[in-house]
């Protein structure tokens, strides 16, 4: 699987963001890979700006991204119960680009917050955000990283035993809903 191609999208723009540290974990996990992180700075959606001037190529490359990986990772802080407004969107931008770039798209979501629940909340709400663009969204098991900004050595990677074992068995189930 050493030419598996993953993608990965960061709810959050922070420089050291927890978030996008556990997505480079993931990908570490997962074993030989290729692995490329989205760039979720966007525009705000506006109707009446795609109207005057059509989807910025920004999201339409993000389109093809997700359409040319073999499997995508999301994960998301909680702001206010829910994931972030940097992913809703990337993903609301996502939705108005033409075909079904994440139709039977292998999803692994997860989440990584400062409270105690780790972004419960907020990744049962992005699970339900994914419904209509029909992918094939692992079940489990769930990863949220609770107090997020102390599990991780100063190299980036994930501290907590159960946390690397639960992660690695989340990839795991990601080869093999690559290979079906």
């Amino acid at each position: 699987m050493s030419d598996v191609k993953l993608f990965g999208l960061s709810g959050s723009l922070r420089e050291g963001s927890s978030n996008s540290k556990l997505l480079r974990e993931a990908a570490r996990l997962f074993g030989p890979c290729s692995y490329t992180q989205a760039d979720l700075n966007l525009p705000l959606y506006d109707a009446d700006a795609e109207a005057e001037t059509g989807v910025p190529e920004a999201v339409t490359g993000l389109a093809r991204q997700i359409a040319a990986a073999d499997a995508v990772l999301i994960s998301t802080p909680e702001y206010n119960k829910g994931p972030s407004g940097v992913l809703k969107n990337a993903l609301d931008w996502i939705s108005r680009t033409k075909g079904s770039p994440w139709k039977d798209k292998p999803l692994a979501v997860m989440s990584a917050a400062a409270g105690r629940a780790g972004g419960e909340r907020a990744q049962m709400v992005l699970r339900g955000f994914m419904v209509p663009f029909r992918t094939r969204i692992l079940q489990g098991p769930e990863i949220h990283l609770a107090d997020c900004t102390n599990q991780f050595d100063e190299n980036g990677r994930l501290k907590g035993e159960i946390y690397l074992r639960e992660l690695t068995a989340l990839m795991n189930g990601l080869k093999e809903e690559i290979a079906r």
